[in-house]
């Protein structure tokens, strides 16, 4: 890997408190993909799969418009092979995860995880 996981993590980490969408997708391909139980949510024609800078920016546009309090606390980073895994907790005290699939230094995939619980609050299959 040759970005700097720790800066890249302080990086994403100060743009997500900032609220500042623009800082955190400067990460991203343009036509990165992005996977997220809350999109299925908040977005339902999406099937919580974004396709594309434009179609992540309305999902984190419209979920801030929605939690003005968010902030994140990083608990743990993880670096594999082309990947970082950045665990974090969120303003209301769950547990978070993304996980990034990484070429050329900016994310190409990567994945909103959350507890099952939180994820998935009605049990139903998703």
């Amino acid at each position: 890997m040759t970005l700097d996981p720790n800066a890249f993590a302080a990086d994403w980490l100060a743009a997500w408190n900032a609220h500042d969408v623009e800082g955190v997708l400067r990460h991203f391909h343009e036509d990165a993909v992005f996977a997220s139980p809350f999109a299925a949510q908040v977005m339902p024609e999406t099937g919580g799969r974004l396709v594309g800078k434009a179609a992540i920016r309305a999902y984190w546009t419209l979920g801030l418009s929605r939690i003005p309090d968010l902030r994140f606390t990083l608990t743990e980073l993880f670096v594999g092979v082309d990947m970082l895994v950045i665990a974090y907790v969120n303003q209301k005290g769950v547990r978070v995860s993304e996980v990034l699939k990484l070429d050329g230094g900016l994310v190409v995939e990567g994945w909103g995880t959350y507890p099952p619980e939180v994820a998935n609050p009605t049990g139903a299959n998703t």
